[in-house]
């Protein structure tokens, strides 16, 4: 696993593409038991290495009901983006993550990781990547049938500030779905 990670940390396969060059950010244990997969850095976990240090960072611990220390324990969560590094500034925030990543390194990954329990698949990229013709056709139906992907994966919208909207339009979301991952995620990591 430490080699794949040092692999990983030094690809530089679609830097020519990068903003802001490439700086993979990925987090990893042969124990890890939560996968979360995301779209890619923002521009401050770029420039920390840290993932999931920001706004949307916060709100994602908020509905996993877990600790900062909990959360980057490498043992409970693994933390694999679809686009490892920055992907650069698109029309209306960022642009999609880079399509390279996840072929290359993901399956690499999960090999290594015998103890999964969960994938947490959190925005579009990583529901259609993963779940491919049985993802609904928009987000919000695929979030509110979550049930139908249990127990191996757990659908989530991204976190991020600017869903504030669709959080106020689909109340549901943390009134059925959050205490659900709550409950789910507990579970594995107690």
């Amino acid at each position: 696993m430490k080699q794949l990670l040092s692999e990983i940390k030094n690809c530089r396969i679609c830097e020519p593409h990068l903003d802001l060059g490439a700086n993979p950010v990925v987090t990893a244990h042969k124990n890890s038991k939560i996968v979360i997969i995301g779209q890619a850095p923002g521009t401050k976990v770029h420039k920390s290495g840290i993932p999931w240090d920001d706004a949307s960072g916060k709100q994602l611990r908020k509905w996993l009901n877990v600790t900062d220390k909990d959360f980057y324990d490498v043992e409970k969560f693994a933390i694999i983006p679809m686009g490892f590094c920055y992907p650069g500034k698109g029309k209306s925030g960022d642009k999609p993550p880079r399509k390279e990543c996840a072929p290359q390194w993901h399956q690499q990954l999960f090999d290594f990781m015998p103890n999964l329990e969960l994938v947490i698949l959190i925005g579009m990229y990583a529901q259609n990547y993963y779940l491919k013709e049985k993802a609904k056709r928009t987000l919000t139906e695929t979030v509110d049938n979550y049930p139908e992907y249990l127990p191996s994966y757990f659908v989530l919208p991204h976190p991020s500030p600017r869903n504030r909207f669709w959080l106020t339009k689909n109340p549901w979301f943390e009134k059925n779905v959050i205490p659900t991952l709550q409950k789910t995620v507990s579970k594995i990591i107690k």
